[in-house]
């Protein structure tokens, strides 16, 4: 698709995800598009039904279907298996990168933290679908650095019962931190905090 296409799709289906992750799903990209949605198996969502805007704020509904032999079930926790929480709470910052990117954002997306996390249930081998809603109550492009954050409000649905919820969620997308050449050493192999 285009990258107009792209800025005007409202959902988006499996393969189009796996594409954005590898960097294939636009191809008439602008420079600096360099954000990506995590590779499979840290991939935490498999189609984006509805992304939507409305001045500085949005929304996103997403689904990962659940199975049997996902990766973390078999070392998290043997005997007693369960969904790490903190994967529900990487897929809120997974889709308000993806937000920031569909928004006009140009870089590479990073997590940037959270407030409140609560759980109130877990996700079992035997669950079908996991449901993430996120509210965004502010998109801002930082003019002077070209970086552009997102912050909202997550909640998290298996087989329809809310089990978390995560507030003051926090991703952005950043121009000139990509380590586009691992593992060879560069200029941003190291890390440390951004905007040193």
């Amino acid at each position: 698709m285009t990258y107009e296409e792209f800025q005007r799709t409202a959902n988006f289906n499996q393969e189009q995800i796996l594409a954005f992750a590898y960097g294939r799903l636009v191809d008439d990209p602008p420079d600096s598009f360099l954000a990506r949605l995590p590779a499979p198996p840290f991939l935490m969502l498999d189609r984006i039904l509805e992304i939507t805007a409305d001045g500085s704020k949005g929304a996103i509904v997403a689904e990962q279907d659940i199975h049997l032999d996902a990766w973390y079930f078999q070392c998290h926790m043997p005997g007693d298996p369960v969904q790490p929480g903190c994967l529900g709470v990487d897929a809120i910052w997974q889709l308000l990168g993806f937000y920031c990117v569909w928004r006009g954002a140009l870089g590479s997306g990073r997590a940037l933290g959270c407030g409140e996390v609560a759980f109130s249930g877990q996700i079992r081998p035997y669950n079908r679908v996991v449901r993430y809603e996120v509210e965004v109550r502010r998109l801002t492009h930082l003019r002077e650095s070209g970086a552009t954050i997102a912050v909202g409000e997550g909640k998290i649905f298996v087989d329809g019962e809310e089990i978390a919820e995560v507030h003051g969620a926090r991703s952005g997308v950043f121009k000139n931190i990509a380590y586009q050449d691992y593992p060879r050493r560069s200029a941003n192999s190291v890390g440390g905090k951004l905007g040193k």
